[in-house]
């Protein structure tokens, strides 16, 4: 089998792992989350980042705070704003 296919589909076996798991260990954080380890690791630092270090070593991630923290400061599409600007509407009336 060729190497490049054998990297592949362990790629998608770890990938698999981690979709499974509700805490996260950083590297698999770097992974999940795309965010480089120099980056990742000033985030902790900094306190910007939700995460747990039970041992005061090993750092922690719990997949839904990660998942919220990368959702937060959303933007709602244009098609979202025109559903909901009726209800603004109604609701800001002065009378």
């Amino acid at each position: 089998m060729d190497n490049f296919l054998i990297l592949e589909r362990l790629d998608r076996l770890e990938r698999l792992i981690t979709a499974n798991k509700e805490v996260l260990t950083f590297e698999e954080t770097c992974d999940y989350t795309e965010i480089s380890r120099s980056y990742l690791y000033k985030l902790t630092a900094a306190g910007h980042i939700p995460h747990s270090k039970p041992n005061g070593k090993l750092i922690f991630f719990e997949k839904k705070k990660i998942v919220h923290w990368l959702l937060r400061n959303g933007r709602q599409s244009p098609q979202e704003i025109q559903a909901e600007a009726p209800a603004h509407t109604m609701r800001n009336v002065k009378g």
